[in-house]
């Protein structure tokens, strides 16, 4: 298992940050410009009603993971919630409990903000990421997602 130290963010992260989440959407075929990911991350550092990001840094400093939880209303949760939107670790860096370490401090600070629940959801060809999200007490929902771009 590695040591990584799991941190909030801020402004000294934006450019890793933005590496990360880009290499996490390339992996999933979403096409997302730099410039997109640098302002949602700034925005997201600025303001904590968007939500949180926390990173995974190795001894010597470097960011080899991020997760970005983000907040909403939610009628179905009966008040504030978040939706895990990305949770990524480098491929080098897999399989050494990184994830799991993400994942558990993102569900520490939900619980510490107040959130009611934390919804995710997994790409089709990403199966392997099932087991963490069991292990860490999530349940499958039967729904299909849509989405339109605005």
């Amino acid at each position: 298992m590695a040591t990584c130290t799991i941190s909030s963010v801020d402004a000294r992260d934006v450019d890793a940050l933005v590496a990360l989440f880009e290499a996490q959407l390339q992996e999933h075929s979403i096409e997302t410009s730099q410039e997109d990911l640098r302002t949602v991350i700034e925005a997201v550092i600025a303001d904590r009603r968007y939500g949180f990001i926390l990173a995974a840094a190795a001894p010597d400093g470097t960011v080899v993971g991020a997760a970005y939880a983000s907040s909403l209303l939610s009628f179905e949760h009966g008040g504030i919630s978040g939706w895990l939107e990305e949770l990524y670790v480098l491929p080098q860096w897999r399989d050494q409990g990184i994830g799991t370490q993400l994942l558990a401090a993102v569900i520490a600070r939900a619980k510490e903000v107040g959130w009611r629940a934390l919804d995710l959801e997994v790409d089709a060809t990403h199966q392997r990421a099932i087991p963490l999200y069991t292990r860490h007490e999530f349940h499958p929902r039967s729904r299909t997602r849509f989405y339109r771009m605005l």
